[in-house]
């Protein structure tokens, strides 16, 4: 540890708001690994959904708007994170991190000093790995990958052999725990259809592909401008984002008149739409609500058709790892919108919320001098 800087740069956030929360240091404290934890050298981040939903206190129940990015005054103090929790302040945010193991705390093997790692999002109660009480989120229970160097328990990081350059594996934490689980949940196999909302985003991308993975026929709807990059990924069918006919359009391109499995990340107004088209013992799963958080159903919809409704988002101790296993092997692919300096991390937040590209954006510890 004796040639690690005493300072590294990091994007701190100071409290729920606006983008103005987030400061760029580069006098920030370079943490010491404790008992059982490893100090990475960080090469890249991916950002997400969790990241400004957190920073703006969008998860707090006293709203019911879409997320928008931006800050909020009715924030509830005592709910606006994704555990339902207040969250300690200063605070650097950052799951999705990739970087070399550069020293260990005590009790951790040295075999780890020198390898590329990935961060698993989850922070485990390792008394009851498998349980959900107690569980934390890394950039959220405790800091985060948009530094220099970050701390974390030697149980949450897996080495890994690819040739996925470290901002592509910054893609995959979030994005892709999130979309495995999620098909895990809803016992996604092979021969369903699977309707797949956000698309274009991190996780929709996600879910095309490991759905596809697991034979399923995908049906993606998006936006038509990214309807060309969406089509890369190989889904059976592309539809709009919100059709005025959706039973018809998935005739259309399928020949069926409805879905199997409803892989949801976007919630709002559309929801009733999207419930209507599922066959009878269909299952649902939801893992955002990007469009609005409130929806309307109707219960009678819900029991007389037999529907199973999945909420996804701690994910079991062999998903992680799973998708490791799944880049090694080149059966999935890394879908990198942009990246940006941590520098510009105010920048990247933008291009981020605006929603203009189609998969992931991820900050790299390259400077932009």
């Amino acid at each position: 540890m004796t040639d690690m800087p005493a300072t590294m740069r990091a994007v701190v956030l100071k409290g729920h708001g606006g983008m103005d929360m987030l400061e760029y240091r580069d006098d920030w404290p370079t943490p010491q690994p404790a008992t059982g934890e490893v100090l990475v050298k960080v090469h890249a981040c991916g950002m997400n959904n969790t990241d400004i939903n957190t920073r703006s206190g969008w998860y707090s129940r006293a709203l019911s708007a879409a997320t928008t990015g931006r800050g909020y005054s009715e924030v509830d103090e005592i709910d606006p994170t994704w555990g339902g929790a207040p969250l300690e302040f200063p605070r650097i945010q950052g799951a999705d991190m990739v970087g070399v193991v550069v020293a260990t705390g005590e009790g951790v093997e040295d075999g780890l000093v020198g390898r590329r790692v990935m961060a698993d999002c989850w922070i485990r109660n390792w008394d009851d790995p498998e349980g959900m009480e107690g569980v934390g989120y890394f950039g959220s229970e405790r800091d985060g990958g948009y530094a220099d160097y970050s701390t974390i328990d030697a149980r949450q990081v897996v080495p890994v052999e690819s040739d996925w350059s470290s901002a592509e594996l910054a893609t995959l934490s979030c994005s892709y725990t999130t979309a495995e689980n999620l098909l895990n949940r809803v016992g996604c196999k092979e021969g369903d259809r699977v309707l797949i909302t956000g698309a274009s985003g991190g996780v929709g991308s996600a879910l095309i592909q490991l759905a596809n993975r697991r034979g399923a026929q995908t049906i993606a709807m998006a936006s038509e401008s990214k309807h060309a990059a969406v089509a890369e990924l190989k889904p059976a069918a592309i539809l709009q984002r919100n059709p005025e006919d959706l039973r018809g359009a998935i005739r259309e391109a399928t020949g069926h008149d409805n879905v199997t499995v409803i892989a949801d990340i976007v919630g709002g107004s559309f929801f009733p739409a999207l419930i209507e088209v599922l066959e009878r013992g269909g299952r649902y799963g939801t893992s955002g609500a990007i469009a609005g958080p409130l929806v309307d159903l109707d219960l009678r919809t819900l029991y007389l058709r037999d529907l199973t409704f999945h909420g996804c988002t701690i994910t079991g101790l062999n998903v992680f790892p799973d998708l490791v296993g799944y880049v090694e092997r080149n059966e999935i692919r890394p879908v990198l919108a942009a990246t940006y300096p941590l520098e510009e991390f105010h920048a990247a937040q933008k291009a981020f919320i605006d929603k203009k590209q189609t998969g992931n954006i991820v900050v790299t510890m390259e400077s932009s001098k």
